[in-house]
């Protein structure tokens, strides 16, 4: 079985790590995401084999020679959208944003940087197969969209009754609970165009 690849997270804010963790995990779920609470323990586990380094602000500028060399890969976690109080020659993530926007955030960065996941491997066959049937992602697509399900029911011409089935069907089927992972699950299956949501 081949190894898969790596993501590290590297920060001392253990909270902010774990969050960040369980999203990259939906968004990208062929990736290991694995966690660093200082520079020399991620220095310790073989940095040139991640595939990407989500690094805070304050690690990357004390080691900022090390980063700068790995700049392709890396991506600076920064508390403000404000392009002139980011770090330039970087890609940043505002993580200091509500969970949609982050989501989107993260979604957009793989689009663009993976040419929309062609420099990724293969989904596992799991993943990739069709789960849902031609209604429910319709009502997924419509869900990722920010429709609540009176809004659903009206556009597609059925009953509030079955929309909120349609739902329940979805999460039971992709085991997800929250809106925003069911956002991700769409964009990453081509079901909803990232612009929309």
């Amino acid at each position: 079985m081949t190894e898969r690849p790596r993501i590290a997270i590297v920060d001392s804010n253990t909270l902010a790590m774990i969050g960040l963790k369980q999203l990259l995990q939906n968004v990208i779920p062929i990736m290991d995401v694995e966690m660093y609470g200082s520079f020399e323990d991620f220095m310790a586990n073989e940095p040139e084999r991640i595939f990407h380094y989500f690094v805070s602000t304050t690690i990357v500028l004390e080691n900022r020679r090390f980063f700068l060399e790995n700049r392709r890969k890396t991506i600076v976690l920064t508390v403000s959208n404000d392009p002139n109080s980011q770090l330039s020659n970087f890609h940043c993530l505002c993580i200091n944003t509500t969970e949609e926007q982050l989501v989107r955030s993260l979604l957009m960065l793989e689009q663009h940087a993976h040419a929309h996941g062609k420099n990724l491997p293969l989904m596992p066959q799991a993943l990739s197969a069709k789960i849902l049937s031609d209604r429910e992602i319709e009502v997924l697509s419509l869900i990722a969209q920010g429709l609540i399900n009176k809004e659903i029911a009206s556009l597609l011409n059925i009953s509030l009754t079955t929309v909120i089935s349609h739902r329940k069907n979805i999460m039971d089927k992709l085991g997800m609970k929250s809106v925003s992972a069911l956002t991700i699950y769409a964009v990453m299956h081509g079901y909803v165009d990232i612009n929309k949501i």
